[in-house]
């Protein structure tokens, strides 16, 4: 590797361009470019590219560190993620400003809240870890226990939306847990994983402990993921990254758990509160609708729809498409080009296939990526645009007759991440709440989050599941240790 690179200043803030490995910044001789979803010809940096030989000198850090990491116990641990949890507080401001340039994340949104929660993440975990109480018995004349022991080198692999939150939701339970961890953020937003980097550095994390490799997926991320010297691995992407990496995790028999993107039915019954329900379906477009968790298919009872779209257009015509720093956009670009190319693709394959678009359906302007928010009335359930995830401003609009017709609905596609149902019938929200099937179901809310409740998908949305002690046990190796009393009288 050759030395370290000159920093780029983004927003006014200096971010290195290089990898973090073993508490040091090192470079490689192949960059590849980051430019801001905001204004496209505005490049932010040269990023250096990771390959194999990155790879493995990533898990070399991290092998070196876990014993030492892991000898801390999860008192000695939590007081270093704490650390780095304030240290994240004190740079709440650079942070949002740096991810709304690289990603184009709303900034009151980062500054307000997605920002914060990083933090939260390792105060939460570390606070989590310390509480664990070991299960105890006595059979057979033993006694037994149930010890949480660190599982080793971790690999997180993390997508380019929110990618200083999610980073933190994965690295931190692998911290916490006592493994050392390589980070590999997206290549279309990393600027945020680079400064996680020096946070933790300043916080007093040994160095290996936390590692960050920046680079294209198909080189340096499928370099991690094969080295059999890694004994997790946590990833959230598309199903068929996540096919590849399954295959090599299956061959080293590591445990791998994935998130993988949704396909949700928002569903409204005709006792719902409709305004609530309306104004709920208008905000699936927020972030551009780049958000897994996006209720994106909205299920309607016939005998409501005329209302629900009077308020729903009501509230979609009153978002604001426009630069992510200023306080009145509400629907920031997407992401990079070839996205915007990937949605414009699906609006017009549905256009073809004879699906009706109801509103939208175009770029908002020539010279960004900003799309307009778009609803499409399906042909038929089984249209391309009801069964794939998009990932953009794209919601369908279907009706139902009935409950079981509104089930059957909400079932019909292979995803399975979350569902949104609104009713007022108490007895129909345990119902519908119950039968529906993903990994989480919110009915009459949207995006309530607890941390320590399980979070994954059912089908191809994902595999395992993370959140509270559902990470940390992932992160474990559990051992049943049993003694008898060897004393003799």
């Amino acid at each position: 590797m050759n030395t370290e690179r000159p920093h780029a200043t983004v927003a006014g803030t200096a971010v290195s361009v290089d990898h973090y490995i073993g508490g040091r910044r090192q470079s490689s001789p192949e960059t590849f470019e980051v430019r801001s979803p905001l204004d496209w010809s505005l490049k932010l940096a040269d990023v250096s590219a990771g390959d194999s030989g990155t790879a493995a000198a990533a898990v070399s850090a991290a092998c070196e560190a876990a014993e030492g990491w892991a000898g801390l116990e999860p008192a000695g641990r939590g007081a270093l993620l704490r650390r780095l949890a304030d240290r994240i507080d004190e740079t709440v401001g650079p942070l949002a400003e740096i991810e709304c340039l690289d990603m184009a994340m709303l900034l009151e949104s980062l500054q307000q809240r997605v920002i914060a929660r990083g933090a939260l993440n390792f105060r939460a975990y570390a606070d989590l870890a310390e509480s664990y109480t070991e299960r105890t018995w006595c059979s057979n004349g033993t006694d037994n226990r149930v010890e949480r022991m660190p599982a080793g080198p971790a690999v997180i692999i993390t997508p380019w939306n929110a990618p200083f939150m999610l980073a933190t939701w994965k690295v931190a339970p692998a911290l916490a847990a006592g493994n050392p961890v390589v980070l590999k953020p997206a290549e279309w937003s990393p600027l945020s994983a680079s400064l996680l980097a020096d946070l933790a550095h300043e916080a007093g994390l040994p160095p290996g402990v936390l590692n960050v490799v920046q680079g294209r997926g198909a080189e340096v991320g499928a370099a991690l993921v094969a080295d059999e010297r890694v004994r997790r691995i946590s990833f959230t992407g598309s199903p068929e990254t996540a096919r590849a990496i399954g295959a090599a995790a299956a061959a080293n028999i590591v445990p791998f758990t994935a998130e993988l993107g949704g396909k949700g039915p928002l569903l409204v019954f005709e006792d719902a509160d409709i305004e609530a329900a309306a104004r709920t379906a208008a905000g699936q477009y927020d972030d551009s609708g780049q958000v897994c968790l996006a209720g994106t298919r909205l299920l309607v009872a016939e005998g409501i729809l005329e209302e629900f779209l009077e308020r729903f257009d009501a509230h979609t015509d009153a978002h604001v498409l426009g630069d992510s720093r200023d306080p009145a956009t509400t629907i920031s670009p997407l992401i990079h080009p070839d996205h915007l190319a990937r949605v414009e693709g699906f609006v017009e394959r549905a256009r073809r296939a004879g699906d009706t678009v109801l509103r939208g359906g175009h770029r908002s302007r020539p010279d960004g990526l900003w799309y307009e928010p778009t609803l499409i009335r399906p042909a038929s359930n089984g249209s391309e645009i009801v069964q794939r995830e998009v990932f953009g401003p794209v919601l369908t609009l279907q009706t139902f007759t009935d409950e079981a017709e509104a089930v059957r609905l909400a079932n019909s596609t292979r995803y399975g991440l979350s569902g949104v149902v609104f009713t007022g019938s108490a007895e129909r929200a345990e119902r519908v709440g119950r039968a529906v099937r993903a990994g989480t179901v919110w009915v009459n809310c949207f995006l309530v989050r607890d941390l320590t409740a399980p979070f994954g998908g059912c089908g191809i949305s994902g595999l395992g599941r993370e959140g509270g002690d559902y990470a940390l046990d992932f992160h474990s190796d559990l051992k049943t240790l049993q003694i008898r009393d060897g004393t003799t009288a």
